[in-house]
């Protein structure tokens, strides 16, 4: 189990930019295939190179887990076709687009933004093949940007309550830890991917950082 640091476009942002579960890795065109190879070999995981709905910042777009993917109702069709060679794909038809920043799953369960419609919530059940609960995350409603869960653990932002980070535990049935990436950043999908088998994280990310990812993802 590989956790390495790596950037993309020069930015450490790399959970903006990138998706990842237990099947594949989603990146947006233009990397190296020295890097794309880093990516696949760290997580364990074909690679798919797309846009979604013409963007670069996959990862604020997409959400999903092993039982499939939820993209915006902008995506391409060319972009479905490419997705749908990795996993299941819907369309989550909701004015609501940046499906990655309102929901954090793994294989067990989701935790969703509080206000989010019908319309992801039935997504999320259909397609992931999980219960829905709606939590925030630090008093935050964006809880897919400030967690990364995986089917060994869960890392959360700093800011967490103990009643959130007890629901977030019990819905995806993992142990939740808190820290940041990046050198202090909150927002700790920014700065990480992961699965079980590996985690790529922001270049920034300090060696107390990567200690706690490591032990929260069970790395």
């Amino acid at each position: 189990m590989a956790v390495i640091l790596a950037d993309v476009f020069g930015s450490p942002n790399i959970g903006v930019y990138c998706f990842c579960t237990e099947n594949v890795v989603i990146v947006p065109p233009g990397l190296t295939n020295r890097k794309i190879g880093q990516f696949e070999q760290a997580l364990g995981v074909g690679v798919c190179k797309t846009t979604i709905a013409g963007s670069t910042l996959v990862g604020a777009l997409v959400t999903g887990n092993s039982n499939g993917l939820l993209v915006p109702h902008t995506v391409r069709d060319y972009e479905c076709e490419k997705l749908r060679e990795f996993s299941k794909v819907i369309v989550v038809d909701s004015r609501w687009t940046a499906l990655g920043n309102v929901v954090l799953a793994n294989d067990f369960g989701a935790i969703v933004h509080p206000d989010a419609p019908e319309e992801v919530l039935n997504s999320v059940n259909e397609c992931l093949k999980v219960k829905p609960v709606q939590s925030k995350i630090g008093t935050l409603a964006f809880v897919g940007a400030l967690g990364v869960a995986t089917n060994k653990g869960a890392l959360l932002s700093p800011t967490t309550l103990g009643e959130e980070q007890s629901v977030i535990q019990s819905a995806l049935r993992v142990e939740a830890q808190l820290s940041t990436t990046n050198g202090g950043v909150q927002f700790v999908r920014s700065g990480l991917l992961a699965n079980s088998k590996g985690a790529v994280v922001g270049p920034l990310t300090r060696g107390a950082e990567l200690m706690q990812i490591s032990r929260a993802l069970v790395l």
